[in-house]
């Protein structure tokens, strides 16, 4: 066997192992490796799934950025991070993903306080309120899961761009699967639904993140964009559930916040995780267990559908991605 070949049997075994390493379901909190030295920033860290991913990251050496819309509960979070890991760095920076004007503000105060900036997570979010609009005229659960991170992510993207392994992390949902993007009606205008909008707007997280990784591969970028979902988790996310969605999700598994986290913190900082990567729960129907990486639907590979939003995405906020 020749050089070239052992080297290219090498890779090619590498890259298996990495792959069957990505799909393992015993990952768990203890997997995550050291992230000293490393800026992260987390949206709507305040409770829930983002608290918690920001909360290991924080026990494991991060300097961690709550970037929520309710400052002094951030603050609030952040002492409590404090003080179960002393010594950690928790800053907190205010952003509102329903209002342009609040986000192109807290992106200015990221790259100005982190010129080099490690991971960004895409968290934050609404589930089912009855109709609403954001400050700039968008339905609110379009306008906060997708544009707003959307534009954050444009706007920081310059300071991930300077870190080898950097990762924008952007937090889907099982209820991606039940979406559809209406082209025709993405304000929904004429007729309302809520689970139909948040469908709508976890299958456009999926959208962005293929999207994005594409353009990231094709500007040879060190940034790699990757997506999680935490499957069935107790958070305050459900408040606005309907009842009898509400009692549907009880029947089925589910798990605490902190479970419910690692999907995030695997697509966060999994050495095995690639662009393009998903990661969920790995029990049935992806309620609950540890996290591996898990198959989205075939409407968020639509490659036509990626491009197309992401066009209407530059238009509707105004910004521009430097890839």
């Amino acid at each position: 066997m020749s050089q070239q070949d052992t080297s290219q049997q090498g890779a090619s075994q590498q890259g298996a192992s990495q792959q069957a390493a990505a799909r393992s379901p015993r990952w768990g909190a203890a997997d995550i490796p050291d992230q000293a030295g490393r800026t992260a920033v987390v949206t709507g860290a305040n409770s829930g799934i983002g608290l918690e991913a920001a909360r290991y990251l924080a026990a494991h050496g991060a300097h961690v950025v709550l970037a929520c819309r309710d400052t002094e509960k951030a603050k609030a979070a952040a002492g409590a991070i404090s003080a179960q890991a002393p010594g950690a760095e928790v800053d907190v920076v205010a952003l509102d993903l329903s209002e342009l004007a609040s986000v192109r503000r807290a992106a200015q105060e990221i790259r100005s306080a982190y010129p080099r900036l490690d991971l960004l997570i895409n968290n934050a979010g609404l589930m089912m309120p009855p109709y609403g609009r954001t400050k700039d005229g968008f339905e609110l659960q379009f306008g906060t899961n997708h544009l707003g991170h959307f534009a954050l992510t444009g706007l920081v993207l310059p300071s991930l761009l300077e870190v080898p392994g950097s990762r924008v992390v952007t937090i889907s949902s099982n209820g991606h699967k039940v979406g559809r993007v209406h082209f025709d009606d993405l304000q929904f205008e004429h007729r309302y639904g809520r689970m139909r909008a948040y469908g709508q707007s976890k299958l456009a997280n999926l959208l962005f993140t293929y999207e994005l990784q594409r353009r990231l591969a094709a500007a040879g970028a060190p940034t790699i964009a990757t997506a999680a979902h935490p499957g069935t988790s107790d958070t305050a996310l459900v408040r606005y559930m309907p009842v009898c969605a509400q009692w549907g999700a009880r029947l089925t598994p589910s798990q605490d916040a902190r479970m419910g986290a690692l999907p995030t913190l695997r697509a966060a900082t999994d050495p095995a995780a690639a662009g393009g990567d998903y990661y969920g729960p790995s029990g049935l129907g992806e309620f609950a267990g540890p996290p591996r990486r898990v198959r989205s639907s075939a409407r968020s590979h639509d490659v036509d559908a990626q491009r197309r939003l992401w066009d209407i995405s530059e238009r509707l906020t105004d910004v521009r991605f430097g890839v």
